[in-house]
């Protein structure tokens, strides 16, 4: 269990933040000099190198949004540049993209920043360029949302795997359909049949929330608070669902702690959304009441369990159930241990959960819970203080990933193990040092008092 930090304060991480984007600058140039483009987008590293896995092609945008990020956070104009001549030079079949459930990390990293920098005056504002960042994040939500499976409670965004298939990691892509809504976007179907955008976000939010998030009312042997499964299965004939499954994670009756993640900050930052809209825009979908409660039910569920099921110092091993971790004795009442003989941890799902452990306190602290959304907010911190330094930060000038110790796919072994170790240890990963950009700029906005971050700050 998170040993959490109630008297750390954003400003006692200042020094941390320095240092971390001095960091994380040198290892954006480093890739950028170094990396073969003709082998694919990075993925993840391979003795401190970034290296490919196909798969989908998922981890371009969390590239170039790095760069933007770095540029944010620095106002480094080299890196702007880096990020904006990418965006223009590579990323437009990530805007059509039809085979992968994937838009909100490729397209709001990258042209939704862009388009939000501009709305906050933190570049030249153009009416062209800001109409072609507007233009492309329309289609990207449009096409994201046809990736439609119907059930009988709503529906789903269904993943790579097939109109069965609802992954839990997608909730934190909704937001390029919330944003192309918010744009004015409607997505036509057969026969002109206009397609609400936001609706559909609410409908495989509630899936989500419904399928893949567990809470402990007896849908099975294994069900308690807060738990996730990766995938959820459904029978596409009659729409009903059939089980639990894991793609990345153990197994479906465990959690793989990444999943977990991407639900934490998936969930806080629609709830934060959800808070600027009018009553009549969630008219449709249930009301503002239902929508709200079932979101903030499915946060905090799984911000609980991430507390509760995670070491001390706020670093998960890789799933909750994974079969060696009883080899490690009382794991979770110490430092979790990246060197270790029988299960890796994963700080990707360290960097993602913590925004959403800091969104969900925030938004709750707003909401008169005072208490409650302390709690929260500071395991956020408590997380971050041990990220944003060794052994998770990288400080090496020859390795070319930010935060260490990332794991992309344990189940494949895709990720690469030492000589001598017995574990995969000592990599990172391109999500992992994106999503790691993205709360360091949240938090030093925070600290610095500057506009609020969220991914739907270019409409507002």
């Amino acid at each position: 269990m998170i040993q959490i930090n109630s008297n750390l304060q954003p400003s006692d991480l200042q020094s941390k933040l320095r240092r971390f984007w001095q960091l994380s600058g040198e290892k954006i140039h480093h890739i950028e000099k170094n990396y073969d483009v003709s082998k694919g987008s990075p993925v993840f590293t391979v003795q401190g190198k970034y290296t490919t896995r196909g798969w989908t092609e998922w981890t371009q945008g969390f590239q170039f949004g790095s760069a933007i990020l770095q540029y944010d956070a620095t106002g480094e104009k080299e890196f702007l540049q880096m990020g904006r001549q990418k965006t223009l030079d590579v990323m437009a079949p990530h805007i059509s993209h039809i085979g992968v459930h994937d838009h909100g990390f490729n397209n709001v990293s990258t042209y939704g920043n862009l388009l939000r920098l501009m709305k906050e005056g933190k570049t030249e504002y153009n009416e062209w360029e800001k109409n072609f960042y507007e233009l492309a994040l329309k289609i990207s939500g449009a096409v994201q949302a046809s990736r439609w499976t119907p059930i009988k409670s709503g529906g789903f965004i269904h993943s790579f795997n097939g109109p069965h298939s609802l992954f839990v990691d997608t909730i934190r892509s909704c937001r390029a359909l919330v944003v192309s809504h918010l744009l004015g976007h409607v997505f036509q179907a057969e026969n002109d049949v206009k397609i609400n955008l936001l609706e559909r976000a609410l409908q495989h939010s509630k899936a989500t929330a419904d399928y893949s998030v567990f809470y402990g009312e007896g849908r099975d042997s294994y069900d308690i608070w807060g738990r996730t499964a990766h995938e959820s299965i459904f029978n596409t004939k009659d729409g009903n669902f059939r089980s639990p499954n894991s793609q990345q994670g153990y197994s479906g009756f465990t959690t793989w702690t990444r999943g977990l993640a991407w639900a934490m900050c998936g969930f806080a930052e629609e709830l934060e959304c959800l808070a600027t809209l009018k009553d009549e825009d969630l008219s449709s979908s249930g009301g503002r009441q239902a929508t709200e409660t079932f979101m903030l039910k499915a946060a905090k569920a799984t911000c609980d369990f991430y507390i509760e099921h995670t070491p001390v110092d706020g670093i998960p091993y890789w799933d909750t159930g994974a079969p060696n971790l009883h080899q490690l004795g009382d794991y979770l009442h110490k430092p979790a241990d990246p060197y270790n003989n029988y299960e890796p941890v994963d700080s990707s799902a360290a960097a993602i959960g913590a925004q959403g452990l800091l969104r969900l306190g925030k938004y709750l602290g707003q909401k008169g819970q005072a208490d409650e959304g302390k709690r929260y907010w500071q395991a956020g911190l408590t997380v971050l203080n041990t990220l944003f330094e060794e052994p998770y930060l990288s400080t090496s000038t020859t390795h070319q990933g930010l935060i260490l110790h990332s794991i992309y796919h344990r189940p494949n072994g895709w990720d690469y193990t030492p000589e001598g170790s017995k574990i995969p240890n000592g990599e990172s990963s391109m999500w992992g040092d994106y999503h790691a950009r993205e709360v360091a700029l949240y938090l030093q906005r925070i600290i610095q008092n500057e506009p609020y971050y969220t991914f739907y700050g270019a409409i507002a």
